[in-house]
């Protein structure tokens, strides 16, 4: 992971600095930010491997940020916060988080997961899948993975998250086959219960976007102790 850069948004000067240096010293190159006009001005110059963001800002909420930038960007992102609820962690992974820690944090933890969460994106980057499978049609759904739009049977089209993209995409490459939530762990997510259920969630988030859902699934379908399964035929067009 050596020579990797990660973005801090973090407005407490003395937790940037504790964060970074304990980052510095697994070989990761820093930038650190006190603000999200400081931090975005940043993004748009240069793109980092991984972000690792606060999410209340002295200029605002970052879940905006995550939801609109970062996401769309499809930068891997790490939220740690002081704001613990179950509510909130499940907000920052719906809003495109992939990791979600808890103030306060081991910096030794954090850059676990950090090396972490750049390993699974080196591994989802070498499973691509092919570019016939960027356009893909189900059950009269449209799928452009390389625009990030999802057309519904009735022609309205909308943008998915990259986090939603990657989950529809490891769907659509396996009809019929089932996908363990260890597999999608391996993708996603780190293994413990907690990730466990955010995938869950992240399922539940998919659902919703395809008018689909859990008691009566036409799409996604859970297969109890197992993971989930992609029902439709899936269809790849030019």
């Amino acid at each position: 992971m050596s020579g990797k850069t990660i973005y801090i948004l973090e407005d407490d000067a003395d937790v940037r600095a504790l964060y970074a240096r304990e980052l510095k010293a697994h070989g990761f190159v820093i930038h650190s930010f006190g603000t999200i006009a400081e931090f975005d001005a940043a993004l748009m110059a240069n793109e980092p491997n991984l972000c690792i963001i606060d999410l209340s800002l002295p200029d605002g909420d970052a879940l905006t940020l995550l939801r609109d930038t970062l996401g769309k960007m499809d930068i891997p992102t790490i939220v740690v916060s002081g704001r613990g609820a179950l509510g909130d962690r499940v907000l920052g992974l719906d809003f495109g988080a992939d990791d979600y820690l808890v103030k306060p944090i081991n910096t030794i933890e954090l850059a676990a997961r950090a090396r972490s969460l750049l390993r699974r994106v080196e591994k989802m980057a070498a499973s691509t899948l092919p570019d016939q499978l960027e356009k893909v049609t189900f059950a009269d759904w449209k799928a452009d993975f390389s625009r990030l739009e999802l057309t519904s049977p009735n022609g309205e089209t909308e943008q998915m998250s990259a986090a939603d993209a990657r989950l529809l995409k490891a769907f659509v490459s396996s009809p019929g086959k089932v996908l363990s939530r260890d597999r999608l762990m391996d993708l996603y997510a780190e293994e413990n219960d907690a990730f466990d259920r955010s995938i869950d969630a992240q399922v539940s988030r998919l659902r919703k976007k395809l008018q689909d859902t859990a008691k009566s699934p036409k799409l996604i379908r859970t297969v109890y102790g197992a993971g989930y399964v992609f029902t439709p035929q899936v269809e790849t067009t030019s």
